[in-house]
């Protein structure tokens, strides 16, 4: 089974063949790097507060649809973090190491989603395809928050957009809700067209659920990518979802890896989950 890195939060969510990951590419080998180059140590410290597991946090940039590029966090594979975020952050209670989801939630209404048209940012078709069918597995919800999708280019005025970024990996990277409202950027990699339209909707899925709240379901072990490694509980919130498992969910839609035979639909503890938060 080949390991294929990174996917990112939690309801209580899915999988099941060759396993590829939240946001890194199709590599076999996972090469260890000091990834910490680059962070102070008071930034790398205030992570470890918040009980992240530091080991692979990376300092990056993050490209805007606009083709602005901002300096930002990478921790956990797909989740990213601005420098103000990260050290605005505190620390939730009720930690523990079951299925969880953060402290930062999204308030109830309509979420103004925007599927990025433009340059070379734009959603492939396979890729729009698949996000109007993750805004289909959540509005038939009936959820208090309700995603709005139209297509186009002014991401500005969008309360969460999500498009392509041309680097040729297979997955996605996305952030954490913050004063009530979503992560705004929603990443979508370009290997990921070469995957089934039910792959895609399973990648922009899981995307959408870090940007209202969850984490990866198996944070405790990342046993979905084939490994044995907890990300940390985190100070955003490792907090047991009632009704939902407390230990690893092989079909949940949050894991931190997917595989080639996902179709991308939550199963029934995601669904609980979601119902519970919202």
């Amino acid at each position: 089974m080949k390991n294929f890195k990174n996917l990112t939060l939690v309801f209580a969510l899915a999988l099941g063949l060759m396993v590829v990951s939240c946001s890194k590419d199709t590599a076999v080998v996972d090469e260890e790097q000091d990834t910490a180059i680059g962070i102070s140590q008071d930034v790398l410290e205030k992570a470890r507060s918040l009980h992240f597991n530091t080991d692979d946090m990376q300092l990056t940039t993050f490209e805007k649809p606009n083709g602005k590029i901002e300096e930002a966090y990478l921790m956990e594979g797909d989740i990213i973090m601005t420098h103000d975020q990260l050290m605005n952050m505190q620390l939730g209670g009720d930690i523990t190491t079951k299925q969880y989801r953060t402290n930062n939630l999204v308030s109830p209404g309509t979420i103004n989603i925007l599927g990025y048209t433009g340059g070379s940012n734009a959603l492939t078709s396979k890729m729009r395809t698949a996000l109007q069918w993750a805004v289909n597995n959540y509005n038939r919800l009936n959820l208090d928050i309700n995603f709005n999708l139209t297509f186009g280019t002014n991401f500005q005025a969008a309360d969460m957009v999500v498009y392509l970024v041309p680097n040729g990996q297979s997955g996605g990277q996305a952030g954490f809700p913050s004063g009530g409202n979503p992560f705004k950027f929603v990443q979508i990699f370009s290997g990921l067209d070469s995957f089934s339209t039910n792959v895609n909707e399973h990648v922009i899925t899981h995307e959408i659920g870090h940007s209202v709240g969850f984490r990866h379901t198996d944070y405790f072990s990342r046993q979905s990518c084939g490994q044995n490694t907890n990300e940390g509980s985190a100070g955003v919130g490792a907090i047991h979802i009632p009704g939902t498992p407390t230990g690893y969910d092989s079909t949940s839609i949050m894991l931190a890896c997917f595989n080639s035979g996902v179709n991308g639909e939550f199963n029934n503890n995601d669904i609980t989950a979601l119902n519970f938060l919202y």
